[in-house]
This record gives structure tokens, C-alpha cells and sequence, in this order.
């Protein structure tokens, strides 16, 4: 080892400390600000979109880039240090100004122009109503964690609430998870999911405005006693009783003799605090392999706690394991503002496409995050640039788009919701019969739900027609998703579980309902109250699949699709 990449620290009058997994990382960005504007004659967006695709072999140079990293070397230097848990760093709280308020008459005058999903269907059948299909998860904060704003942004278009552990303590984000439950439950035709965004443990704060570092993975959690020296290097994949890695290259140059690092250990406890809590998601940081998704997820069995874990795709380290890490998960999110911190910039969007594929043909939910709507949080309106990346990702595939500080700490939240959902709304009009990617069935291939899911898609396609569906574990709506119908896919169930897990996914309007042992009273009361809530009209025709793991009010070698009318 050489002198440049590792630095020993000694712990001298500190109490003993538990050193967990390390994650996420702190992207500052340059706000852009301009003004908004669209138009519904624009001409084939479709064809533009496929001018622009990228080629691929994005692996190759990332793995080039990591072995150069992994030539430099390693030197021991020792540095007395004090090591203390880190305080939680709170938002300055940030009122949301009059016009951010909804108001009935500010509507977007473009939409006047979008078609109606049944406009090229057989004109005999009335035309279903258009919803948004691609979800937008909101990040709450000092701008949102009140009542009135929660019931604010659900009715703007949130459909999935995420908690930043790195910010807060539990107990603000037990006040949004109560708010988001007392909506949930007094709500009759929207529901909001629930995610947690988890920060394992990380090494922060050597300075008062220091970046933020995490560690890599450590096989078991280490016990730092007084006196005690522990190796950080800057040697990716280290991860031992004394010595584990960082992911910040110049760790050993901006540490000085006498600095303090504070560690932060609250993963598990921040785990433990969802299970409890009964989260729907758990978003994961800087998974660089997929055992510590098998960890968490033998964790949560343990536990007892149906929870799904969700890949944030957001270091260098992860693109080698790719396949295994999203095969391991049950969806990924695309990072991009850390993605751009590890990686040259202009490989970002080729990885967003490569990632949503990768998702989507395996059947796995895909949200693409960071920077979308960025200069609202401080304007008013977005960037044109910024309109065109929330249509990319629409028209790349993604179930949802994610909004961060936007909403969090933002001046505009509401605005910043209801620009992404025009957004998306208006690009969906644009997309003509949506392909799956041609290997989706080898994720589904044991099943032959499979095969009515693609013939239930290609029928309502055909017929211009919305799709509903009976579930109790929410297998047989998401695979409908991933075909990607072009109506919406009602998902009925009787578990509030899978209701809110549901949310996440593209184009699936979950409804929690008791079910009858008569099967055909359960369709008659699920069309009543599609009809009786709007979502239906009289006269409207749907398709109606029975299949799916569990059979309801079926033998379990039968599926039939129906068409009914409303």
C-alpha cells in the first residue's frame, strides 16, 4: 500500500459506538429558473424520443473506472479522535406562500387537448375517463409535515409519501405517518403508500459543513471501545473487523490530526421504526450487491413485516451487480442527482434508460428521482428542461417520478405536484400502444397469469377499455402493469396492505373492498362503486381478469377474462 488512501483513527475518550452500513450522499446542484410553457400541437414527440436513444455498454466503463480506483493504495496515519453519535440536522421550515394554494379557476389550459383514451376504440362504447398513470412520490418535510398540506398534496396527486431518515427524528415523522393513516383511512377513492428512506450509518461531519461520507458494507456491527484505532480507506470493498471503506476520494486529504468525525448509527433502529410503523416501502441506499438486500429481506421475514424493499441505484460500486441487485428487490430507484457525483454526468441518462429496462423486464416497479422539478423550490414555475425530463421518464417507462426537495423544503410544493402530474398526464396522451419489453415473461414465466395479463392488456387495448382485477397479494395488478395497458387498471382487494402497496405501480387505481362468496355479487358491488365514484360511466365496458397465485371464486387450473357492462 502507498500513502494515499487510508487513514487510522483512534478512539480516545469516547464511549463505545455501533458502526453500521453506510448510505446516501448530499448533491448540491445549480437552480435554473425560467418559465413554463406547452402546447398540444407539438408535433410526434414519439418519433423525437427515438432519435435520441442512446446506445448501451455503460458496465464496461464504469468497471474500467473502478479498477483504476482500486490500483491506489492504502497508508495508516493515526488521528486522535473524539467519536460521538451526530445530531439530526433540521430543515429550516420554509411557509408556503398564497399562491401555492389550488385554486379551482388556475387550470392548465393545454390539457383541453388531450384525446380520450377511447378515441380509437369501437365507437359503440362509451369512452372511459383518462387518469394519470405514471405516480409521483412526494418527499415530506418542514414545508408539508402539517395536516392541511398532506390532504393538499394527496388531492394535487401524491400518491406515495417518502420520509428522508436523514432528516428529522422519529418523532416528526411519526406526526406524517399518523396524517398520511387518518387520510388513508377517512379517504373513499385515493390512497397514499407509505415510503421510508433509510440511511445506514455513515461517517459525517469532520467539519460543520463537511460532506457527508458513508462507509461500505461490514459483515456485523463492530463495538468501538476507548483507545480503539479503525482504518478508513478509500479502497472500494472493504469491509472488516478494523478497516472498512468510504466512498469519498478525498477522505484522507481533508482529515486533519485532531479533526472529530461524528458516526451516525440509526439504520436499524430506523428499520425497526418502520416495521413498526408498517411501512409499505423501504427505500435502500448505496446497495452496492445484492446480500444486503437478502439481509433486509430475511430481516423483515424474521420480523414478520410484509414491507417491500426498493434499490436506490445511486453508486459506482452498484453497476457491475445490477441484474442481481434488482432480481434480489422488488423495484430500483434511479438516484440520479449521487449517480452524477460518481459517475462522468453524461453516462446518467444512458444508466435511467438501461435501469428502466432492467426493471421492467423483470417485472419490477422503477421511480426515477432527484433534480426533476429543482429550480421550484424556489420559483414558481420549472425549466423547460426540467418539463422535458419528467416526459422522458413518462415515455422511458418509469412507474413513478419523484419529487425531493421540491416538496420537502420547498416554496411551491402544491405547484411543483401539479406540474408533475400535468406533465405526465399530457405525455401519456402522446404514447400509442405501449410495447413490454420482449423478455418480460421470463420474470413471469411459471405462471400462467402470464398469458392472460398479455391477452387481458392486448383486449383492452383493442376495445378501448379499463381493466379490473381481484387481488389479495397484489401479484396479478402489477403484472398488469408492467403490460402496460392503455386504460387503468382497477385493482380491487380486501387487504389495506396491498391497497397501499399498489399505489407505486404505473397505471393501477387500487380499491380496498370486502369481497362476497359469490363472485358475481363481488363484480356487480365493484362496478356500482366504480360507477357511484366517477371512475366508470353507464354504458362503459371493462375488462374483468380472474387469474393470478390465489384463486378467488375459481379452480386453480382456470382463468377466464370477461367484458362487462357498466
Amino acid at each position: 500500500m502507498d500513502d494515499t488512501s487510508e487513514r487510522t483513527l483512534s478512539s480516545s475518550s469516547c464511549p463505545p459506538i455501533k458502526v453500521f452500513e453506510a448510505m446516501a450522499q448530499v448533491v448540491a446542484t445549480r437552480l435554473i429558473h425560467g418559465s413554463f410553457a406547452a402546447s398540444p400541437g407539438t408535433g410526434n414527440l414519439q418519433s423525437q424520443a427515438e432519435k435520441l436513444k442512446p446506445s448501451f455498454g455503460l458496465a464496461a466503463k464504469v468497471l474500467a473506472q473502478a479498477e483504476k480506483r482500486s490500483r491506489r493504495g492504502a497508508v495508516h496515519v493515526s488521528a486522535p479522535i473524539t467519536a460521538r453519535r451526530s445530531a439530526r440536522v433540521e430543515s429550516e421550515v420554509i411557509p408556503v406562500s398564497p399562491e401555492d394554494v389550488p385554486k379551482v379557476a388556475e387550470q392548465n389550459q393545454f390539457l383541453q387537448g388531450i384525446p380520450q383514451l377511447g378515441d380509437t376504440s369501437v365507437g359503440v362504447w362509451s369512452k372511459p375517463t383518462v387518469r394519470r398513470k405514471t405516480k409521483i412520490v412526494c418527499t415530506i418535510g418542514p414545508s408539508t409535515n402539517t395536516r392541511e398540506m398532506i390532504w393538499k398534496l394527496a388531492e394535487a396527486g401524491m400518491n406515495v409519501a417518502r420520509l428522508n431518515m436523514s432528516h428529522g427524528d422519529h418523532a416528526s415523522h411519526q406526526k406524517v405517518i399518523d396524517l398520511v393513516k387518518e387520510y388513508n383511512a377517512q379517504s373513499k377513492d385515493n390512497v397514499i403508500a407509505i415510503m421510508l428512506d433509510t440511511k445506514a450509518s455513515y461517517f459525517s461531519g469532520f467539519q460543520t459543513f463537511g460532506p457527508e461520507v458513508r462507509s461500505g458494507d461490514l459483515p456485523q456491527p463492530i463495538i468501538l471501545n476507548p483507545g480503539q484505532e479503525f482504518t478508513f480507506t478509500i479502497q472500494r470493498g472493504v469491509g472488516t473487523a478494523d478497516c472498512v471503506s468510504v466512498n469519498y476520494d478525498d477522505f484522507v486529504n481533508d482529515v486533519e490530526v485532531g479533526d472529530m468525525l461524528l458516526v451516525d448509527e440509526k439504520d436499524w433502529d430506523d428499520i425497526k421504526f418502520g416495521v413498526d410503523n408498517k411501512v409499505d416501502f423501504y427505500a435502500v441506499s448505496f446497495v452496492k450487491d445484492a446480500a444486503v438486500v437478502h439481509e433486509l429481506k430475511n430481516y423483515l421475514k424474521d420480523a414478520g413485516a410484509d414491507i417491500h424493499v426498493i434499490v436506490k441505484i445511486e453508486s459506482a460500486d452498484s453497476i457491475p451487480n445490477l441484474h442481481s441487485i434488482i432480481t434480489a428487490s422488488d423495484g430500483a430507484m434511479v438516484a440520479r442527482g449521487d449517480l452524477g457525483a460518481e459517475l462522468p454526468i453524461e453516462e446518467v441518462p444512458l444508466l435511467q434508460e438501461e435501469i428502466i429496462e432492467i426493471c421492467r423486464s423483470m417485472g419490477k416497479a422503477v421511480i426515477v428521482a432527484t433534480n426533476m422539478l429543482e429550480s421550484m423550490i424556489v420559483h414558481p414555475t420549472p425549466t423547460r428542461a426540467e418539463v422535458s425530463d419528467i416526459a422522458i421518464a413518462v415515455r422511458e417507462g418509469a412507474d413513478a417520478v419523484m419529487l425531493s426537495g421540491e416538496t420537502a423544503h420547498g416554496k411551491f410544493p402544491l405547484k411543483a405536484v401539479k406540474v408533475m402530474h400535468t406533465v405526465s398526464l399530457r405525455t401519456e396522451a402522446t404514447v400509442v400502444g405501449p410495447e413490454a419489453p420482449p423478455n418480460l415473461g421470463q420474470a413471469f414465466k411459471n405462471h400462467m397469469s402470464e398469458m392472460f395479463a398479455f391477452h387481458a392488456t392486448m383486449m383492452s387495448n383493442t376495445l378501448g377499455t379499463s381493466i379490473v382485477v381481484f387481488t389479495r397479494t397484489g401479484f396479478m395488478a402489477i403484472l398488469l402493469s408492467h403490460y402496460r395497458p392503455s386504460g387503468t387498471i382497477f385493482a380491487f382487494t380486501n387487504e389495506k396492505r396491498v391497497q397501499q402497496r399498489l399505489a407505486l405501480y404505473q397505471g393501477v387505481c387500487p380499491i380496498h373492498m370486502e369481497f362476497s362468496a359469490d363472485a358475481d355479487e363481488t363484480f356487480a358491488n365493484a362496478l356500482g362503486l366504480l360507477q357511484k365514484q366517477g371512475m366508470v360511466k353507464e354504458g362503459e365496458q371493462v375488462a374483468l381478469v380472474q387469474s393470478g397465485r390465489q384463486p378467488i371464486w375459481r379452480f386453480q387450473s382456470t382463468h377466464n377474462i370477461q367484458v362487462r357492462k357498466v
